[in-house]
Order: C-alpha cells, then structure tokens, then sequence
C-alpha cells in the first residue's frame, strides 16, 4: 500500500513509543524530552562527518605506503557498494524490530572497519577494512531516519534536520587540517584507529533514549512477517551492480563493457523493485521525493569532486588553497536547512526547494567559468557558496518530505529508498563524469600538471564535459521539485 494512500485509524495504529505531536505545536529538540537524544544522535552524525572529512584526507598516504596506487578507487567504492546494502537491509530491520538493533551493529561494524583499514598490511585489507564500514554507515544513516521519524514530533523534523546539517560544518573545516597534521605527525594509520574511540560517547548518551522512545517494530503484524528476502536478495544485486559498473567506468576499454552489462543487468531490476513505483516517471509525492534527492545530490556532489583537480590544474592554486575555495560551502549549506527549519516556511516548503534547485544548477554551471583565464578564482568560492546554500534547503526539505509522507511502518523501507536515491545517483555520475573526463584528455592532467606545471595540463575541455552535463541534470530538477506534493498546488 502506497504511503499516499488513505489509512483507517483502527488498522494502522500510531507506534506505542512515537512521539506524540503537541496540540500547540511547542517544544523544541533541546527540551527536556528530547535532549539526550538529540545530543546523542547529532553525537553520531558529528563522528560520521569527521570520518568522511578526515578519511579522505589520509586516504592518498595510506595507499602509497600499502603500495595500493592502482586500487585506490576501490577503497571508496567498496564503502559505497556494502553501504547500499546495508540500507535496504536496516530499513527492513527498523520496520520489523525497531532501530536500536540497526544503529548498535552499524556502529559497531563502523568502529571495527576503522580499525581493520588502520591496522592493514597489505592494500587488500584496507579495502576490506572500507567494505565493513560502509556496511555499519549504511546500517546507521537508515536507522537515524527512523528515530526521527519515532521520536520527534512532526513540527520538530525539520529542526532536527538542521542541526544534522550543522553537524557537518565543524569537520568539513577541521577535520581535512586535524587529519593533515596527524598524518604527517603520527601517520596515517592514527586517522582511522584513533575515531573508533568517539563511538563510544554517542552510543551510550542515545541508545538509552532510543530505547525509551523508539524501541520496538512500528507494526507489530509486521515482526511477525518476518524478512522480505526478495529485497534482500534485491540490495545484494544494487550492490553488485552498483560495484561492477564503477569497475567499469575505471577502464576505458572494450573488455570493460562485460563488467559493465553485468552491473547494468543486475542493477536495473534491483533499483525497479527497491524505490517507489512511479519514481522514474516523477509520479507525484513519495515518488519524486525519492527521485529528487539522486538528481540534486548525484549532480552536485559528482560536480564538486572535479573542482579542486580544476583549480590546481588549471589555474594554479595549491591544494590547500583549492579545498579552502569550498570551505564556505559547508557554512552556507548549514544555512539553507536552517532557513528551512523555521516554522514560517512550512507552507512554502515546495517553492524553497524549487528555489534551491535553481540555486544548485547555476552553481555547477557557473562553476567552469574559471576556465577561462579572465575570470577570477574566487568566482567559484562565491557560486559554491550559493550552491551549498540550495543543497541546504533540498536536502533537509526531501527528509522533511520523506517522513511526512511515510507511514510509521513503512518509514524505515522509504528511508533505504532516499538513501538508495542518493548513494546509486552519486556513483553512476560520478561514473559518467569520470568517463566522459578521461575520453578527453583528462587522465593525463595530473601527469602534465606535475611535470611542467598548470598550463601543461590544461584539458579545460575534459572539465567542461563534466560540469555542464551535471548543470543539465540540476536543472530537470527543478521541474521534478514541482511535484513533491500529491496533488497540484
């Protein structure tokens, strides 16, 4: 049954532990009922975040010192591929036995993926190391939504989105410069041991408060039933799918399009079954909800992995000074999904988020413009900026959105399904952009870049082939966050 489908009160009965909404709409996510959790579950976020920043950072070290040059794309996509399947399955897991489990074996398997990746003597390890994580991330970012979706009443989803959204702003400017200065200090492998330790501060401050809160199947007809094995067996094909086709885009050869046919094959079934029907076809609501968090998110987060090669490359910047032009971003995102938090903009959430995707799509086509040796480099620090912005209020409003329209019981299957959305989005973009830059010239940028400097590995054409398309998918956006309601407005 569709979430946008009537229900009768007498047959699907609110959650015994959800939250109950205040006839005045009062309270905040720092009152006394909600703030252990809220301290907890941003506690969480904070520690994702900062892996993700700092990870990246020591990644380029770890895979020289292991002699894993040539496998170094493996180690994000194995985080990636197990990740997609650890969604499916905490969604099929939260709507059957609660979060708690979800979010305890996905931490764990967090921490224990850290310490695997930093403790690794061979390169293989690492990768193996990475896969266990992603599959704790996947179990965890799933399990989050449907705490919030449990423990906070309507009123209060959006605020809670926003402090997720603060969450990220700290580590996106500490944490590349925390994890730069242990690398060279400690080494590498202190980047990925040493977080493993801050699991253990958000765990015990918001598993208390998830047990009391949260705790226990949406529907209890539900725990009876049992797994779906078909969505199982589905996830475990995204995620082989998912895997191949990325092995795929890496080789620029004809043997490669075997890999490739066998991702597409698996793939395509997979995702049919594992999104909303209609998503495809941008069917009013849930549908184009789902299909709006790949498109933005897909088309700006494969955009701005090229921004700082494009400024080192082409217009000389040092590294550091090219991830500072993205610093901003992080402020201003925090931003628009505060903006969106505020009670006055609920009736206008449908216009923001159009507004948004304006915003996202003349960013990443303003984007190349630096190409272009008159134009200044702050050009892209100002359009980032705006860009992040836009994501600010999409991002947020899409979870808004998500639960608004998902039933308690089928909260945790519609979350796997954004995420899904989001994760698949981000690879095979990144996939086609990555394609379509080496076909023309691109891979030789860094060679020629070192050996006679930025004008020597000038290919703003490979660029330019990446960041219009992506501006192309942004836009259809826009007409896509058009219909996230069921009816016209």
């Amino acid at each position: 049954m569709s979430a946008l489908e009537p229900r009768d009160a007498d047959v699907v009965a609110p959650h015994p532990a959800a939250a109950t909404p205040s006839p005045t709409g009062g309270g905040s996510v720092l009152d006394r009922a909600h703030r252990a959790l809220s301290i907890g579950v941003i506690s969480v976020v904070l520690l994702v975040a900062f892996e993700a920043t700092a990870v990246g950072t020591a990644m380029p070290v770890a895979a020289r010192e292991l002699d894993g040059v040539p496998l170094y794309a493996f180690a994000f996509s194995a985080y990636f591929t197990t990740s997609l399947f650890g969604m499916v399955l905490s969604g099929q897991w939260s709507d059957r036995s609660g979060p708690l489990g979800p979010l305890t074996v996905g931490m764990s398997c967090f921490a224990a993926g850290l310490l695997l990746s930093g403790t690794a003597g061979a390169m293989w390890l690492f990768i193996l190391g990475r896969a266990v994580q992603g599959l704790g991330g996947g179990l965890v970012i799933v399990a989050l939504y449907v705490v919030i979706s449990r423990a906070y009443e309507e009123h209060l989803r959006p605020a809670i989105m926003a402090a997720f959204a603060a969450g990220w702003v700290v580590p996106s400017v500490v944490g590349p410069l925390a994890a730069g200065t242990i690398t060279e200090q400690l080494g590498w492998r202190w980047v990925f041991v040493g977080i493993p330790v801050l699991v253990v501060f958000p765990l015990a401050l918001a598993l208390p408060a998830i047990r009391r809160t949260a705790s226990g199947p949406a529907d209890p007809d539900a725990a009876v039933a049992g797994w779906d094995r078909r969505r199982v067996r589905l996830a475990l094909g995204i995620s082989l799918g998912a895997g191949l086709l990325q092995y795929a885009g890496q080789e620029l050869r004809w043997l490669s399009l075997l890999p490739a046919a066998a991702g597409a094959a698996l793939l395509v079934p997979a995702v049919r079954g594992l999104l909303p029907r209609g998503t495809y076809r941008a069917a009013r609501g849930l549908p184009s909800v789902v299909l709006l968090r790949g498109i933005a998110a897909g088309s700006f987060i494969a955009a701005e992995s090229f921004v700082p090669l494009m400024l080192v490359t082409q217009r000389g910047l040092t590294p550091t000074l090219a991830g500072l032009s993205l610093a901003v971003g992080g402020l201003t995102w925090a931003l628009g999904s505060y903006v969106q938090s505020r009670p006055r903009t609920e009736p206008y959430r449908e216009r923001f988020v159009v507004g948004g995707m304006v915003l996202v799509a003349a960013a990443v086509a303003a984007a190349p413009s630096v190409l272009i040796a008159a134009v200044p480099v702050w050009t892209v620090a100002v359009a980032w900026g705006f860009g992040c912005f836009g994501m600010g209020l999409v991002i947020s409003s899409t979870s808004v959105l998500l639960l608004k329209l998902s039933a308690p019981e089928e909260a945790g299957a519609n979350s796997a399904a954004l995420q899904i959305s989001d994760g698949l989005s981000n690879v095979l973009l990144l996939a086609a952009g990555g394609a379509a830059f080496a076909a023309l010239g691109g891979g030789a940028v860094g060679h020629a870049a070192a050996a006679g400097g930025a004008a020597a590995g000038s290919h703003p054409v490979a660029f330019a082939a990446v960041f219009l398309p992506m501006a192309g998918v942004a836009a259809a956006g826009i007409w896509v966050a058009t219909r996230l309601s069921a009816r016209p407005t």
